[in-house]
């Protein structure tokens, strides 16, 4: 046995430690069990039945289906070990998303990361058993992976580091990993890779995951994400449209608040866990989780007229009252960041009074600091201030610098007030690609006018409206679909948009306990 220990490859585990990406969220056991209550309760006795892990990371799924199926399995299979063999062996299979996981893993399934050991309850041939660990390459193209979209320059690195180039969804043949087909595949995968984009950029892949799972045509599917894709967005308009039309989703939990599932985290946007049934198609069963309160309700994924997945009953009862008054929707007069051409970034000179800004055209033009200069006449609003240019360099929509308009921040708050705080921008002033622009064109706003569509913006309807549409900081126009537009030559406040769309006691509640106030 000594020489079995010193003739093996035995990692750093501090190494490793350090190399587990921020979104790789560990499973807790009750969560993890609460997901394997959806299976039906005959898998427990089925000494027949296949379980599959592919984004093991604790082995807390494989670990908790071993507990059910050594209970289930008593009278089929009577000798305690003969029926620990059977499962480890025939029943549970598993891959590691990182080398350290790999090990923990194999401890909690086999009570020993070497379950060719001594120390393993069940005993097998080889130091991984069921639960595999293969180094695998990006494949690099144009400085990104083909099959994860994960930036070179990230993740281009040398054998002592994770590549975190995961074996699941970096093979077009899933089904040729184990050679087997599986009655269920469980898990939560890794969420997201840097993309090598500006600050912290991020490719979703955990869509992946999913959609690599059901290659395979499983029995039952079931994994725990983030809930972006309710929404789309980046890289997840596709899945998410496959997702909300797949009715062989029968069950759904949703977690607006992610530490309701995952005390401690924080996900923006929440997470939600599913059970997908390959020979079942109706209704899903929705559980909109908040804090201890649950609202379940049986109803399809995707309601009709909508394009996102609508989280609860009372969201689904406002938006049908708001469409039936037939209005425009505000995003039909907001214009995308880059409306007058500038980009976000100033580049400052050593004096800090002077700098460059540049237009998505790769142009530049000089700017000074917020100080009104000679020919530099026009105010430009950016991120964490302003500053000045020439109104004559505008490269786009110029003659709106001249206009009252409503700037509001591209970079939302989905976890406090929904919207970055917008403001008026006066005439002899225009903005960065740091903002939406609210530039209605056909009529000229007056002060009046601009005023009353920034209250409207502050009520609590507005923005609870933006936050059933859209849970990422993210907010193009199209995040304001939801949102009627009104008639601003009168002001609006909550109490007039309630009676006006003849909103219950209910959904007034719900809009007020969810959307803080906005100075």
């Amino acid at each position: 046995m000594s020489d079995f220990y010193s003739n093996m490859y035995n990692p750093d585990v501090l190494t490793c430690l350090a190399n587990l990406s921020n979104d790789e969220v560990f499973t807790p056991p009750e969560v993890a069990n609460r997901m394997l209550d959806m299976l039906p309760e005959e898998l427990w006795h089925n000494s027949s039945a296949t379980f599959l892990d592919p984004a093991c990371k604790s082995g807390v799924f494989l670990r908790e289906i071993a507990k059910r199926l050594i209970e289930g399995l008593k009278e089929e299979i009577p000798d305690l070990q003969e029926r620990i063999d059977h499962i480890f062996h025939k029943q549970l299979y598993g891959i590691a998303i990182t080398e350290l996981t790999s090990l923990l893993s194999r401890r909690s399934v086999y009570c020993s990361k070497y379950p060719n050991s001594q120390y393993s309850i069940t005993l097998f041939e080889d130091t991984s058993g069921n639960i595999r660990y293969k180094r695998i390459p990006h494949r690099w193209q144009n400085g990104k992976c083909l099959f994860c979209g994960a930036s070179k320059s990230e993740y281009e690195r040398g054998d002592e580091l994770e590549t975190h180039a995961y074996e699941w969804i970096h093979t077009t043949k899933p089904e040729e990993i184990f050679k087997m087909k599986f009655d269920v595949i469980i898990g939560n995968p890794p969420y997201q890779l840097s993309d090598g984009g500006n600050g912290a950029s991020a490719t979703p892949i955990y869509q992946q995951f999913v959609e690599q799972a059901k290659k395979l045509k499983p029995r039952f599917l079931s994994m725990i994400i983030p809930a972006r894709w309710f929404a789309g967005g980046r890289g997840l308009d596709s899945f998410r449209n496959s997702m909300l039309h797949d009715d062989r989703i029968r069950v759904l939990h949703d977690f607006p608040t992610a530490s309701d599932c995952f005390p401690g985290v924080e996900i923006k946007g929440g997470v939600c866990y599913f059970l997908w049934k390959r020979d079942e198609h109706g209704l899903c069963l929705v559980s909109s989780h908040n804090g201890d309160q649950v609202e379940i309700t049986e109803r399809p994924l995707l309601e009709e007229g909508m394009e996102t997945f609508i989280r609860n009953d009372t969201q689904i009862s406002l938006l049908h009252k708001v469409k039936s008054f037939h209005e425009k929707s505000f995003s039909d007069i907001l214009n995308a960041g880059r409306f007058y051409g500038f980009h976000t970034k100033i580049e400052w000179d050593s004096d800090k009074k002077h700098g460059k800004i540049q237009t998505a055209d790769g142009k530049s033009f000089v700017v000074m600091s917020a100080t009104k200069e000679g020919n530099f006449d026009t105010k430009v609003y950016i991120h964490g201030g302003e500053c000045w240019v020439q109104g004559t360099s505008i490269p786009k929509n110029k003659d709106f610098s001249s206009k009252y308009k409503i700037i509001i921040p591209r970079s939302g708050n989905p976890g406090g007030s929904i919207l970055g705080k917008p403001k008026l921008s006066e005439p002899g002033s225009c903005s960065s690609n740091t903002y939406v622009v609210a530039a209605p064109i056909g009529y000229d706003m007056t002060e009046d006018i601009a005023q009353n569509m920034l209250a409207y913006i502050k009520t609590k309807f507005f923005r609870f409206l933006v936050a059933i549409k859209t849970s990422t900081q993210d907010m193009p126009p199209k995040a304001y679909e939801f949102v009627p537009l009104q008639d601003f030559n009168e002001c609006w406040t909550d109490e007039k948009l309630y009676r006006k769309y003849g909103l219950t006691e209910k959904e007034i509640e719900a809009i007020e306990k969810a959307i803080p106030e906005m100075i």
